[in-house]
C-alpha cells in the first residue's frame, strides 16, 4: 500500500505493545496502533518503511466477538488504556502470546515458562495519576485529565476513570471545577505561557493516605490566595482516605513533563506511607514506587520465589546486588536473609527515601548508593554473589552489562517493564555464558499494553 491510501481489514494479532497487523481484503498487512484482535478497522496509511506499511485507525467498523459491551465511559477517547473492553482473561492470554512471541525466538537453551499472574485488582487498582491540565479541543473548555487517543494535544476529563478510586476521582474534579470557576490559564505547551500544568495524586492501597501536588508555572504573581483557597476546596471533600499532604511545585521547563524546580507544603507533610509484604516505606511525591501496590507485591513474591525455591538458604552470608533500586523495595524484601544488599539507583531522592526505609523498617544491613549503574559499579569494594536486575524500561546500558557479567555470579534476577528490552538485553547475557531458566509474567496494569517479567538467569 502507498502511503495517503485509506483503506480496511480483519486485526489478526497484536503484537507488544500495542502494534495491530491488519489484513486486508487484497492480502496486504498494515499495522494499526490501539486495536484488538478480531476488529474490523478503517486506516489511513501515513508511513510506509521497507515494504512495511504503518496506519493510523480510523475507525472500528466492526467490533471483535470477545469484546464486552459495558466498559469504562472514556474507553472510546481516552489514550490511557487500550484492552479494557476486552474481558480480564482475554488481556491475560494477549500479554502471555507476546511475551512468548518476543522471548522465544531469542532463549536459545529449553526454559520453564510460567505463563501470567494476574492482579489482584482489574479496576482501582493505581497508587499514582498524572493528569494534564489543557482543553478538550483547540480553544475549547478547561480540561483535566488524560491525553485524548491518537492526539497530543487535545484532553479527556477523566472523571469516570476506572483504574483509580473514588477519592482520587473527587479530587480531580474539585480542582477542575474550581479553577475553571476562576478562569485560570492552562500551560500551553507551545506558546509556552499560562499557569496550569499537572495534578499528581497519590492514594496508599493499604494504609489509605493521600498526598496531592499541584504543578503549575510561576507565570501568576502573587498566587498564595488562590493556592490557600484551592487548599480548602480540597479539604472540604469527604473522602475514604486519609489526607496527608497537600503540596505545590512550580515547574517553568518548557519540556511537557512533571519536573520539581521547587515545592511549597501547602497542608501537611510532604509523604505518605505504604505497606507492601510486611515492610513499609516513606513515599515523596516524585518517587519512584510501584504504582499497583497488590501487584508489586505479586511481583516481588515472585521474584523472591525465583530466588529462593531451590535453596531457602541460598543468600545466608552473601552479598547481594540491588541494581537499578529505586526505593529499595527489593532491597529490604532479601535483605532478611542475605549477608549484606547494595542498592544502586540514579535518582538521589530516591536513595534518600530508601535509607529511610531500611532504617524505618530495622534493616542495618542494606546500603544505597546514588548514581548511574554503569559508573557506581567501578566504585563499590564488595564483590556480589547474586545480582538483582529491575532497569528501567529501556533496559540496561551495554557497557554496563558487561560489567554486571564479568562478575561471573552463578544466578541473577532480571525484571523488565518492557519486554522488548528484555529481549534484547537477553541475547548479550545467553551470548557471554549465562542461560535462561524461568520466565513469570505479571499483570500489573490491568486495561493496558503492559507487562511486566520476572526472570531467572544462572551462568553455564
Amino acid at each position: 500500500m502507498k502511503k495517503g491510501q485509506v483503506g480496511e481489514g480483519i486485526v489478526q494479532r497484536v503484537e507488544f505493545p500495542n502494534k495491530g497487523i491488519v489484513l486486508t481484503e487484497d492480502g496486504d498487512k498494515v499495522i494499526v496502533k490501539n486495536t484488538i484482535p478480531g476488529q474490523k478497522v478503517s486506516f489511513g496509511v501515513n508511513k510506509v518503511r521497507k515494504g512495511k506499511a504503518e496506519g493510523r485507525l480510523l475507525e472500528i467498523l466492526q467490533r471483535s466477538s470477545d469484546e464486552m459491551t459495558e466498559y469504562c465511559p472514556h474507553f472510546e477517547n481516552c489514550g490511557g488504556c487500550t484492552y479494557q473492553s476486552l474481558p480480564y482473561e482475554k488481556q491475560l492470554k494477549i500479554k502471555e502470546e507476546q511475551v512468548r512471541a518476543l522471548l522465544d525466538p531469542v532463549i536459545t537453551t529449553p526454559y520453564d515458562f510460567q505463563g501470567i499472574k494476574a492482579s489482584p485488582r482489574q479496576k482501582a487498582y493505581r497508587n499514582k495519576m498524572e493528569f494534564t491540565f489543557g482543553d478538550e479541543y483547540k480553544d475549547g473548555p478547561l480540561a483535566l485529565g488524560m491525553h485524548k487517543r491518537g492526539s497530543f494535544y487535545d484532553l479527556v476529563t477523566v472523571d469516570n476513570c476506572e483504574i483509580v478510586d473514588e477519592d482520587c476521582r473527587k479530587i480531580l474534579m474539585a480542582t477542575l471545577g474550581f479553577f475553571a470557576e476562576r478562569n485560570i490559564p492552562y500551560y500551553h505547551r507551545m506558546r509556552h505561557d499560562g499557569y496550569l500544568r499537572h495534578l499528581l495524586v497519590r492514594k496508599a492501597t493499604k494504609t489509605g493516605e493521600i498526598l496531592i501536588d499541584l504543578i503549575t508555572s510561576t507565570q501568576i504573581s502573587q498566587d498564595e490566595e488562590l493556592l490557600a483557597q484551592w487548599k480548602d476546596c480540597i479539604l472540604a471533600l469527604s473522602l475514604d482516605g486519609e489526607m496527608k499532604g497537600i503540596l505545590h511545585t512550580k515547574n517553568d521547563s518548557v519540556a511537557d513533563v512533571i519536573k520539581n524546580e521547587g515545592t511549597d507544603i501547602l497542608y501537611g507533610q510532604d509523604f505518605f506511607y505504604e505497606e507492601l509484604l510486611g515492610l513499609r516505606f516513606k513515599i515523596s511525591p516524585f518517587s519512584f514506587f510501584q504504582t499497583n501496590s497488590l501487584g508489586a507485591e505479586v511481583l516481588y513474591e515472585t521474584a523472591r520465589e525465583f530466588i529462593l525455591s531451590e535453596d531457602s538458604s541460598l543468600l545466608k552470608d552473601k552479598i547481594v546486588y540491588d541494581l537499578y533500586s529505586g526505593t529499595g523495595t527489593i532491597a529490604q524484601m532479601l535483605a532478611p536473609v542475605a549477608k549484606e544488599v547494595v542498592g544502586v539507583e540514579i535518582v538521589e531522592e530516591a536513595v534518600e527515601a530508601a535509607k529511610e526505609n531500611a532504617a524505618l523498617n530495622g534493616l542495618t544491613n542494606c546500603k544505597f548508593l546514588a548514581g548511574d549503574v554503569l559508573k557506581v559499579l567501578d566504585t563499590i569494594e564488595e564483590k556480589p554473589d547474586y545480582i538483582v536486575l529491575d532497569p528501567p524500561r529501556d533496559g540496561i546500558h551495554p557497557k554496563a552489562i558487561e560489567k554486571i557479567i564479568n562478575y561471573g555470579v552463578e544466578n541473577m534476577i532480571y525484571i523488565s517493564c518492557k519486554p522488548t528490552s528484555l529481549a534484547r538485553d537477553l541475547e548479550i547475557f545467553q551470548a557471554r555464558g549465562y542461560e535462561v531458566k524461568k520466565v513469570c509474567c505479571v499483570d500489573m496494569f490491568p486495561g493496558t499494553v503492559h507487562v511486566e517479567c520476572v526472570t531467572l538467569l544462572q551462568k553455564i
